[in-house]
């Protein structure tokens, strides 16, 4: 298995992780349960429209967390913007209740990756396994 695929593997197991932005000089979290694993990086799909989406062009600095009953995952870097086509199709095929949604009010559907990007995977008092992404 490949280091992608371990963190991929982590975020699999849990039923929410949360991400991490900048809202001007204060950090803002909120919970997310999307993620695809596409070309060896794993994105991420938010609208184009939420403020997440904003925060992200305007501060690309960004981390998820998460736990799966035995360890932490801390996945860090800078956010990439790419609106990859083939993502937003597989994130409709997985979730197209979201896709009918979105397709009634004429929202966009954004994905990003961490580029520049640590994974730390962890347990209560250290760091078991890290591993450097950069694209």
């Amino acid at each position: 298995m490949s280091n992608i695929e371990k963190v991929n593997n982590i975020l699999e197991n849990v039923e929410a992780f949360f991400l991490a932005t900048v809202n001007g000089d204060k950090p803002k979290v909120r919970p997310l349960g999307a993620h695809i694993l596409h070309e060896d990086k794993i994105y991420f799909t938010v609208g184009t429209f939420k403020d997440v989406y904003k925060q992200l062009e305007a501060n690309p600095n960004a981390e998820i967390a998460a736990w799966d009953g035995e360890h932490f995952l801390r996945y860090y870097g800078e956010a990439v913007l790419d609106k990859n086509e083939e993502v937003v199709a597989k994130a409709y095929e997985a979730m197209p209740e979201i896709k009918a949604v979105y397709e009634e009010n004429g929202w966009e559907m954004g994905t990003f990756y961490l580029d520049n990007a640590t994974a730390e995977i962890r347990n209560m008092m250290a760091i078991e396994e890290s591993y450097e992404f950069k694209y």
